[in-house]
């Protein structure tokens, strides 16, 4: 019976088998291929299989998921901006501030006379410029580049100070005189991307050259700056050629010139080309605008404008300074501080009868370090990074080269190590990626991702980050759904050296960590970049 009615059993279970097949049932989705296998056959693919390549996937807690080549050293470029920023989250705070301030010294004649020199001194703020605060796309332009030196300028004016008999001298050297990081290249340098560093920075210190054609043939084309400060003497020798011929213009500068020779042909049909170019001396730059500003208000001005800097006096190279070890957490509790009474700021208006010797006549406040960071990794900015290093330096380092990049890089490199990442996991000679020292692993690049979600700073910080198809350098990238506004990741480009890290909102509903890097893709193409976008599209699918 056991038997027989096990036989039946079968049959029965057959018979309900053939009834099941015959019907036409719903078809099923089709099976998602595991994630290694759609990462091999995207990386097969002749146009980037040359390359070499880098990934890490884990969960939020750390635990791996996916990873290729993920303790092997990769150029990060613009991915370097998530490990200062997150120190300085850290350490400075998302509501630090520095200031910018404008002294008078000399003697004072009653109110309106004053014999002596108008100092601008800055301490690394880097909005001194027309762009909106806080961050909101397309607006970098939004008001006057040199709307906040104008401010200080015109409450200056308001004091009833009318002629200064003396110079407008720009201080940038709070930080030292150090214009560029170690391993920046030369190529890069006369661009806006790689202006150089000052603690007294204006408009990013950068210059905005757009040049339109003549309504003439043979005639040269006309080339606007803004802003409009008399520091470059511009040599033009773009002529306007027949309307549809070819239009080839080159920007040309030495280091240290102040003559910007724009060249080549312009059609007459063409539209205006933009570019923007770094300023040479921006605490100069800066004294030569401050001057012009306040000559506008109706003052006087005898002398010239300058700059001042300083000499370093530390013979330590940059690797010493760099892996002495620190203690943050102390370092932390000490504070350097407060700038005597005279160097404090005025909250508004003086009166320079009352202090005869030396005057700060008006400061101005930067936006918090949060405001600045968000602005810092959306839109990718290079000086922002750099001179957030630096204040991390010169906050924690208690040292002739305090505020140094090789002290900024020491306290970067020290978070980094306290946060349980391993220190020959990363090489960082500058804060926004663009030395061609630097170095870091995907590994290590998703530990302090994974570091960040666990600090109480992490949904502030998180919000910094580009998103997918929605703004900053991933407006163009994962429009469609399902990954536009499920991406947060900082972007990285230098060279053939491409990256992407951050957060991704997954199909199962949970959020995943990754890190993708890629070097030695072929030079002028984008494909890396496309495959980079399909893996993302892989990593969401399959978690």
């Amino acid at each position: 019976m056991m038997r027989f009615a096990g036989r039946c059993a079968v049959i029965v279970l057959s018979g309900m088998l053939c009834v099941s097949a015959s019907a036409k049932p719903h078809r099923k989705a089709h099976p998602v291929k595991p994630l290694k296998l759609q990462v091999a056959r995207l990386l097969a693919d002749p146009a980037v299989s040359r390359s070499h390549w880098g990934i890490a996937v884990t969960k939020m807690d750390g635990k791996p998921i996916y990873a290729l080549n993920a303790e092997q050293f990769f150029h990060p470029a613009s991915n370097a901006k998530l490990f200062t920023t997150a120190a300085a989250m850290a350490l400075l705070g998302p509501e630090a501030t520095v200031k910018t301030t404008a002294r008078i010294d000399g003697l004072f004649n009653g109110k309106e006379h004053i014999k002596g020199d108008v100092y601008l001194y800055g301490e690394g703020d880097a909005n001194l410029s027309g762009r909106t605060i806080p961050y909101a796309p397309d607006t970098s332009e939004a008001s006057p580049p040199l709307r906040d030196l104008d401010d200080m300028a015109a409450r200056i004016a308001s004091t009833g100070v009318k002629t200064v008999d003396g110079d407008v001298i720009g201080i940038g050297d709070h930080f030292g005189n150090e214009p560029y990081p170690q391993g920046w290249s030369v190529d890069d340098l006369p661009w806006g991307y790689g202006a150089p560093v000052s603690a007294l920075s204006v408009n990013d210190n950068q210059l905005k050259v757009t040049i339109t054609p003549a309504t003439e043939l043979s005639s040269r084309a006309s080339i606007e700056i803004i802003p409009a400060v008399p520091y470059y003497t511009v040599v033009n020798d773009v002529m306007t050629v027949s309307a549809g011929e070819p239009t080839s213009i080159a920007i040309d500068r030495m280091p240290g010139s102040k003559t910007l020779r724009v060249y080549g042909r312009m059609a007459m049909d063409a539209t205006p080309e933009t570019d923007h170019i770094s300023i040479d001396d921006p605490a100069e730059f800066a004294a030569v605008a401050f001057k012009q500003l306040l000559e506008q208000h109706g003052i006087t001005i005898s002398g010239r404008a300058r700059a001042e800097h300083v000499v370093s006096q530390d013979t330590r190279s940059f690797n010493e300074i760099l892996h002495e070890p620190m203690d943050l957490a102390q370092l932390k509790t000490m504070g350097k501080g407060e700038p005597d009474a005279a160097d404090a700021v005025c909250s508004g208006s003086c009166d320079p009868a009352k202090i005869p010797h030396s005057l700060v006549v008006v400061g101005h406040i930067s936006p918090t370090l949060l405001e600045d960071i968000v602005l810092t990794n959306k839109s990718s900015l290079n000086l922002h990074a750099e001179l957030i290093l630096r204040r991390l330096g010169d906050r924690f380092a208690f040292d002739p080269s305090s505020g140094s990049f090789a002290q900024g890089a020491r306290v970067v490199r020290q978070f980094l190590i306290d946060a349980g990442i391993s220190g020959d996991d990363f090489y960082f000679y500058d804060g926004s990626g663009l030395s061609s020292y630097d170095l870091v692993t995907p590994q290590a690049t998703s530990k302090l991702l994974q570091y960040a979600a666990t600090q109480p700073w992490f949904a502030d910080w998180k919000s910094s980050l580009p998103v997918g198809g929605v703004d900053g350098t991933l407006v163009g990238r994962f429009t469609q759904a399902p990954l536009k506004g499920h991406v947060f990741a900082k972007t990285g480009t230098l060279g053939e050296a491409r990256a992407l890290s951050g957060y991704l909102d997954c199909a199962s509903g949970r959020t995943v960590i990754f890190s993708i890097m890629v070097d030695n893709h072929a030079p002028h193409s984008h494909a890396d970049e496309a495959t980079m976008d399909k893996i993302v599209a892989a990593i969401a699918e399959t978690n």
